[in-house]
């Protein structure tokens, strides 16, 4: 048995040294299931893309998941077309978020135009 088999007795019940420190699937929920209305189903594989951003910001240093990083994901799994509408649309809420909240409204109806 290799040193990465063995439990490194950290508690992690058994888990692999090297598997990598993922968020746990029902926290993730539990956040997802905030901002969507309650009759909404989650895929399973929308909490586990939410995952692998989360992995990635760990491996660069940062606690936070953000936008980009979702986008950045969305690309990896292969809908690459939606990335740049998307990234279009997180820039100009960006934007409306510093100018005011009156602006965002307009801006939905804007971007919808656009992905559409």
């Amino acid at each position: 048995m290799s040193e990465a088999e063995a439990d490194d007795g950290s508690g992690s019940g058994g888990r692999k040294e090297l598997d990598p420190p993922f968020l746990p699937i029902n926290n993730i929920r539990r956040v997802m299931r905030s901002a969507v209305p309650e009759n909404r189903k989650i895929a399973k594989d929308a909490k586990e893309s939410v995952q692998e951003a989360s992995h990635k910001c760990m491996e660069e240093g940062r606690k936070s998941i953000n936008g980009d990083d979702i986008i950045w994901f969305l690309g990896t799994l292969g809908f690459v077309e939606y990335v740049e509408p998307l990234m279009l649309y997180l820039m100009k809420y960006r934007e409306a978020t510093l100018t005011g909240q009156a602006a965002i409204q307009a801006l939905d109806f804007e971007c919808l135009v656009i992905v559409t």
